[in-house]
């Protein structure tokens, strides 16, 4: 896995393990970039897990995103803290739809306690009756690369 200093000169890059890390413990929204039928870019903040050296998310079968996805599996992320130390990690990589409801139902689980805390609760029933239905499904991105940074002011 290459790693890029996204500010030469001004910072320091993350280590590999510093960056398995973040991504592991960053509660913070993925800004995940996609490109519609006429090329133009889309931005969409999403919770996200990372596991196995892949990002996960969940999002509905018949969002922009996977309509996007479907068409082109290239995709951009971008993760930052918004304080001190500021840092972040972006990259680029493949998106895949994964389909396997009981697969996704263990992602979603994943997911909703990182952000919340926990399964109970009208936001989480619902998102979890939503993967059982199919409506919400899970894509998992294999990162080609990271970019990071990391300073203090």
């Amino acid at each position: 896995m290459k790693i890029y200093n996204a500010t030469p000169g001004f910072g320091r890059t993350l280590s590999k393990q510093e960056i398995f890390e973040f991504l592991s413990n960053s509660k913070k929204n993925l800004q995940l970039a996609s490109l519609d039928k006429k090329t133009e870019p889309n931005i969409h903040p999403v919770w996200f897990l990372f596991k196995n050296n892949l990002i996960y998310l969940a999002t509905e079968r018949k969002s922009k995103k996977i309509q996007n996805i479907i068409q082109n599996d290239l995709i951009y992320f971008s993760i930052d803290e918004d304080n001190i130390k500021y840092r972040g990690v972006r990259g680029k990589g493949k998106a895949k739809v994964i389909d396997d409801i009981e697969f996704n139902k263990k992602i979603v689980k994943e997911i909703l306690l990182k952000y919340t805390g926990s399964l109970e609760g009208k936001l989480a029933e619902e998102i979890m009756e939503e993967v059982e239905n199919g409506i919400e499904i899970v894509l998992e991105i294999t990162p080609k690369f990271f970019s990071t940074w990391e300073f203090t002011l």
